[in-house]
């Protein structure tokens, strides 16, 4: 074992230490060796099969400094660098080179992202990464598998949503740059359910439209159906379709789809064709069908080829996608049904941001402590109950639609709601248009301005910080500190000011 040195090709006066201990770490294509402090890794590219063209090294070469140096600085510049950096990429930040060999510098993944105890009854993945993959299928949650991952692990349904919004944000960011993640998927994202963390990784394969072509065709299952039925075709005939922005559109859909209902949305009960691989690129390619289409039942799910421990979730007609509420559905739709043979018409990165921010405002506790998911989206009944474990809801239920002023006057909806349940929070967000909900929002804004609670058989809000609050249905203001009553048809001014908000409260139950 012995520790090696190797210097900048951005900066000559920075140098690097790893650890060669002669049996490197292997990914895909790099060999990683981990600096003696563990606070970041030296990835060395492996030569491949064919060797590359001068011309290609010196591409790869070009790409990856501009990858570490001018977008780096990009984010640096940027709003909310900390965030990006810390929290949603490992972004590469040097490139170093030795013996011909090419390698870059990526900060260590964070602490949370390695696992605490893995398998339940079993340490033998502890401490490995928790890369997205397991958290996408039903095995590793069902206690009759062998190998499920201890419960401490998972999370609830509530995780996966906040996990789908930092991957949608990290996909905004690159796509406002410019770039494309190229094989975004399972395994290049690291996922934690318990802080509800999405970090993207691989970034250093990143593809710069019109400047660097993409290194891979992307990972099995989250290739977009173009992609594959024009493999086969010459990199440089005009009709081939490489990775772009398009394609991490696709991938993020699949994603998404996977984490919220751990099933893919292609991969149904039609065979096309006997060869294995045929079948492979037909069944993704060219002839894919979304296997809860509402119109065409080619590729439904045959239930009885089902794996025991994945009859629940892989069923659609147990949890279909609907179960995620109306935006998220709609967006599906856009996905799997309009844009999964057009691109064009694919949902982009901001949709789904904010897709899944409104979904969030419509979850509801379930009422059974022994629920594995513990939440729901309210699906707009009058008796609501839990998809999960049949639950149903208890007592009242205030629903709240949220109101905006128009030019002229009027107070129109704005399709988007907020479900009520005890001790939730009403935020800034919720208040004013000018508010908006996303990575840039202060410490200031994220603070509550209000809270709901059931307090002495009556659903009441509380004012906590707003000035201009004001039941408009008995005209009276709502000082701080003071309760409302929420009752069926009451209208409460949450603010006087200009983007302020009004609330329209139906009981349901």
């Amino acid at each position: 074992m012995s520790v090696q040195k190797v210097n900048s090709i951005i900066d000559a006066s920075k140098s690097y230490e790893y650890v060669d201990n002669g049996s490197p770490k292997q990914g895909g294509v790099k060999d990683v060796y981990f600096s003696p402090d563990k606070k970041y890794v030296v990835a060395f590219y492996r030569d491949k099969k064919p060797e590359p063209t001068p011309i290609q090294k010196q591409q790869q070469k070009e790409r990856i400094v501009k990858i570490v140096s001018t977008y780096l600085k990009n984010i640096k510049s940027g709003n909310v660098p900390d965030y990006f950096l810390d929290e949603i990429f490992r972004w590469p930040t040097d490139v170093v080179e030795k013996n011909n060999q090419l390698g870059i510098v990526v900060p260590i993944y964070l602490n949370k992202f390695f696992f605490a105890k893995g398998y339940k009854g079993n340490d033998m993945i502890k401490g490995g990464e928790k890369v997205g993959k397991w958290f996408t299928s039903p095995s590793f949650r069902n206690n009759q598998y062998p190998l499920s991952l201890d419960k401490s692990e998972l999370g609830d349904w509530l995780s996966y949503f906040q996990i789908g919004i930092n991957i949608s944000r990290g996909v905004k960011k690159m796509h406002q740059m410019g770039l494309a993640h190229s094989d975004l998927s399972y395994n290049n994202v690291l996922v934690d359910p318990v802080t509800k963390s999405a970090s993207i990784i691989d970034i250093d394969g990143l593809v710069v439209p019109g400047l660097f072509p993409p290194d891979v065709i992307g990972t099995a299952d989250f290739i977009a159906p173009e992609v594959l039925s024009t493999k086969h075709l010459n990199i440089s005939d005009p009709n081939r379709k490489l990775p772009s922005q398009k394609t991490d559109l696709h991938a993020l859909a699949v994603l998404i789809y996977m984490y919220l209902l751990r099933r893919h949305p292609l991969r149904g009960g039609k065979i096309w064709d006997l060869d294995a691989e045929k079948d492979e690129v037909m069944a993704m390619g060219e002839k894919a069908v979304f296997v809860e289409h509402p119109t065409d039942n080619v590729n439904r799910v045959k239930v009885d080829h089902l794996k025991k421990w994945d009859v629940f979730w892989g069923d659609p007609k147990k949890i279909p996608f609907t179960v995620t509420g109306p935006y998220l559905s709609e967006l599906f739709k856009r996905a799997f049904i309009d844009g999964l043979h057009n691109p064009m018409l694919r949902p982009i990165a901001n949709e789904w941001e904010t897709a899944l921010l409104k979904t969030v405002d419509l979850i509801q506790p379930c009422h059974n402590p022994n629920c594995d998911e513990k939440w729901y989206v309210f699906d707009n009944t009058s008796k609501p109950k839990c998809p999960f474990c049949g639950t149903p809801h208890k007592g009242s239920l205030p629903v709240l639609d949220l109101y905006c002023k128009t030019k002229n006057d009027v107070w129109k909806p704005e399709n988007h709601r907020l479900m009520v349940y005890h001790n939730q929070y009403l935020f800034k967000w919720h208040v004013s248009r000018n508010v908006i909900r996303n990575e840039g929002l202060t410490n200031n804004d994220k603070k509550p301005v209000g809270y709901f609670t059931f307090y002495q058989n009556k659903w009441v809000l509380v004012n906590q910080s707003l000035t201009g609050m004001k039941d408009l249905t008995e005209q009276k203001e709502i000082p701080i500190n003071s309760m409302v009553e929420l009752t069926h048809g009451k209208k409460i001014l949450l603010s006087n000011e200009e983007g302020g908000r009004l609330i329209y409260v139906t009981m349901v139950n």
